[in-house]
């Protein structure tokens, strides 16, 4: 496979991810931080810093806006919910784990 492939595949694959995470607006980014190690924050961070290091400038709030497909703090108000107990016991567990 030559890399203009790969990266087409890549990108295909980068933009469904954001596209199911769009639609799975019921898991958490506590639970995915919890199962998984990263949640829709992480994304956009990565975004961000790839984005910075081709020389292209990019806030926080603009590659949180790509990941969640509307601004972080419109997502937050329309989806995000209190974390209980067991999901915040389980993410500091986490961390302690993997710092």
């Amino acid at each position: 496979m030559d890399d203009q492939t790969r990266t087409e595949l890549e990108a295909a694959a980068f933009r469904r991810l954001l596209q199911h995470l769009s639609e799975r607006t019921d898991v958490q980014n506590i639970d995915m931080m919890n199962l998984a190690g990263f949640c829709r924050n992480c994304l956009s961070r990565w975004y961000q810093e790839a984005a910075n290091e081709r020389g292209l400038e990019m806030t926080k709030e603009e590659s949180r806006a790509i990941v969640y497909g509307m601004p972080y703090e419109e997502w937050r108000a329309k989806y995000q919910t209190e974390a209980t107990a067991d999901q915040k016991a389980t993410f500091g567990e986490a961390i302690k784990a993997h710092p």
